[in-house]
């Protein structure tokens, strides 16, 4: 009844777990948990913007404008936008009341019991185009209500509008999805430390400055101020973050501007992304098969495939860090870089001038909508391809605006004005084709995208990604081909991949990866080595010792998601350590109901502690999630067997066969059963059925020589020997 699962945090990006440890045992502390150490105590004290205000007026009063000082707010009547004059606003099913009482603000909405309570704003998230509300609860938690105001339209609305969404569900604005320590708090404060306690499941999250202040971007400034207090004191000679370098400013961006996961709580003075985060890559399904941006991926992935940032252009080529504003607008922003003769004309466009079909933006940023009114423009800045939308169902720009028309009627246009739409020779072609299972040739594709030099290395990331699904020696060979690489997420992600496959095609070259220079790859292949040699081996390795303690922080710093809470089980479960495995199982069932892995991982445990009433009862709770799903029935098949309740084992067998017919092992154990309950017959016809699909299976064709043999049909016996 073992299972193996893959597990993906969002938005983040998370390695397969499969793990276990019995000695040498990182430090833990009291309570039996590796120590995840707060950086508070690595860096000096922090200094307030008011004192940096000092020298850089200008900077500080633009700051004051800006999307980063309103980040996040005490909730005053200058800070609140919304109508909390005893209004009412009505949708999904829910009934809110908003009202001040004593210079405070209340919304009266359903709680995480399905009944109406009142609730205290204790702070606003943001600013335009909506403004969201935080509530404080018991464990140091504050959530964010589902009712947020839209400044643009001045009216309240959902997010997830049109979803009803019940009480005890994840994406209840009371459940875990909306939860400001674990998803938003991080981009919203400056210095914030989460500060969660998965002993009891409680925060005690802490930060500097309420709001994204100086240091969020530049740094811890302490150096600074005492390096231009001395008398000899050269501009630029101190220690403060010098944004001026394209990486270093697109590093301090990241963290807030892309899909990404937190790698511990303690946060590593590096050069390297990797070393504190994983981003995530451009794949499907959170982008679509191209590399255009589908869900709420920010900007990050996408600039990377950018002709821009393979020319050195930088976030603050566009925007102004200060005042989070467009240096230009319009088609001038363009215009500081490329020939607006050239460009701005309508002999490019093809649309009238000054008409919004003539902006730059229009072709090349086309927009999605997030959080029911933010619109946000892709950052790959392609050229729009309505041939590959016609072939792959991709979308492209022209047909974001023509929506009236087809795909193929804006290829005509295009290629009627342009010619070839590729002669740029750009990758999202093979990217799709990559990406494809249902394409034989795949591998072609990917390895173009592996060999050339001109491709973004986020894409060459993305293409072993893909590779790592196709099970081949060619595979094996270009993953292993990049382990050196000297991008770490190319590594990392050739780490991740080879995990698919037997360690005896990498060994040599992969336990180096055990010291990589980067925190991702070490812990990639920290928990490479686990799955494939188990913890007592894999200890006799040079590096892995301190790469396996990394590997436990890591997962105990993600256990607060539900979904984080569910790869501590299973990392407690293969450490045979069962009651943490336990709690950690039952704590992502409540924080997200919806996780039917997790009980079927949790049955698995309770069978193999005897406790096999509890792990009946998780099955069933499974199956009613999921009926018309053949494993979980085929599981409960299999456990009341165990149990010796064969009448009721003979149902879910019969119910298994009616929903899949596409596992051996249901007709092996099916047959098995009926003959021990004397259907010798009917056990015949199961072992039949069986080998009409699967003529070779070794384990059908024995229980069926065995059945005749046993009924003295030494003839037929002798056929399936």
């Amino acid at each position: 009844m073992q299972k193996k699962y893959l597990y993906i945090i969002i938005p983040l990006v998370i390695i397969l777990i499969g793990v276990g440890f019995f000695f040498h045992l990182p430090k833990t502390s009291e309570k039996g948990y590796t120590n995840i150490v707060s950086s508070e105590n690595q860096h000096s004290k922090p200094i307030s913007p008011e004192t940096c205000r000092d020298c850089h007026q200008k900077e500080y009063t633009d700051w004051q404008s800006s999307h980063h000082f309103k980040a996040m707010e005490i909730a005053t009547q200058e800070t609140v936008l919304g109508d909390f004059n005893n209004t009412t606003y009505t949708a999904d099913g829910v009934t809110s009341h908003f009202y001040k009482k004593e210079d405070k603000f209340y919304i009266t909405t359903t709680d995480s019991d399905g009944k109406p309570h009142d609730f205290e704003v204790r702070y606003t998230f943001g600013f335009y185009p909506l403004q969201q509300y935080l509530v404080a609860f018991e464990g140091g938690r504050l959530q964010v209500t589902r009712q947020s105001w839209d400044s643009r339209k001045q009216r309240w609305f959902h997010q997830y509008e049109k979803q009803h969404i019940p009480h005890d569900d994840w994406l209840h604005w009371t459940g875990n999805a909306q939860n400001w320590n674990l998803m938003c708090a991080s981009c919203h404060s400056t210095n914030l430390k989460k500060n969660y306690n998965p002993t009891d499941d409680t925060y005690q999250t802490t930060y500097t400055h309420l709001t994204v202040s100086c240091e969020s971007c530049h740094g811890n400034t302490q150096k600074h101020l005492q390096a231009v207090k001395d008398k000899n004191y050269v501009k630029g000679s101190d220690s403060l973050w010098n944004i001026s370098e394209q990486q270093t400013e697109i590093l301090r961006c990241a963290p807030c501007h892309s899909r990404r996961g937190e790698i511990g709580g303690e946060f590593i003075d590096s050069n390297s992304f990797l070393d504190n985060y994983l981003p995530e890559i451009p794949s499907t399904p959170n982008y679509y098969a191209d590399g255009q941006v589908l869900e709420e991926n920010y900007k990050y992935a996408s600039f990377l495939q950018s002709k821009m940032y393979q020319h050195g252009v930088r976030c603050s080529n566009c925007h102004d860090p200060h005042t989070t504003k467009l240096k230009a607008q319009g088609n001038q922003l363009c215009s500081q870089c490329h020939d607006t003769e050239k460009y701005n004309h309508q002999t490019h466009t093809f649309h009238q001038p000054q008409s919004e079909g003539s902006l730059c933006v229009k072709c090349h940023m086309p927009t999605k909508t997030y959080m029911g009114n933010d619109i946000r423009h892709d950052h790959v800045f392609r050229i729009p391809r309505p041939d590959l939308s016609a072939k792959y169902n991709v979308p492209n720009a022209c047909n974001e605006c023509h929506n009236d028309k087809s795909a193929q009627w804006a290829n005509t246009h295009a290629k009627k004005w342009y010619g070839n739409l590729n002669k740029n020779n750009h990758f999202d072609e093979d990217l799709i084709l990559g990406s494809s299972s249902k394409n034989p040739n795949r591998i072609e594709n990917l390895k173009r995208l592996l060999v050339s030099e001109d491709y973004p290395e986020i894409i060459k990331a993305t293409a072993l990604h893909y590779t790592s699904e196709i099970p081949i020696q060619t595979s094996i060979e270009l993953l292993k081909s990049h382990l050196n690489h000297n991008n770490e997420q190319i590594r990392y992600q050739a780490v991740r991949g080879l995990n698919n496959f037997p360690i005896t095609y990498y060994e040599t070259e992969i336990l180096p990866l055990l010291k990589d220079k980067i925190r991702a790859v070490r812990i990639a292949t920290a928990d490479l080595c686990l799955n494939h040699y188990g913890l007592q081996a894999a200890l006799t390795k040079n590096g892995f010792q301190k790469a396996f303690n990394e590997l436990e922080s890591f997962i105990l710093h993600q256990s607060d998601f539900a979904s984080g809470s569910a790869i501590a089980g299973d990392f407690y479960a293969k450490t045979e350590q069962h009651q943490k495995a336990l709690k950690f199982y039952q704590r992502a069932l409540h924080k997200d109901k919806t996780l039917n892995y997790v009980r079927l991982n949790l049955a698995t445990l309770l069978n193999g502690q005897k406790r096999n009433s509890e792990a009946l009862k998780m099955l069933q709770e499974a199956a009613s999630y999921e009926p018309k799903n053949a494993q979980i029935v085929f599981r409960l098949a299999l456990l009341t067997y165990e149990m010796e309740q064969p009448e009721l084992s003979l149902k879910y067998f019969e119910k298994t066969i009616q929903l899949e017919d596409k596992n051996p092992r249901v007709y092996y154990n099916y047959g098995l059963l009926l003959q021990e309950m004397g259907k010798v017959k009917q056990a015949e016809n199961i072992f039949l059925k069986g080998l009409q699909q699967w003529a070779d299976h070794k384990d059908l064709r024995y229980a069926l020589y065995t059945l005749y043999a046993q009924q003295g049909q030494f003839e037929k016996a002798k056929k399936y020997q």
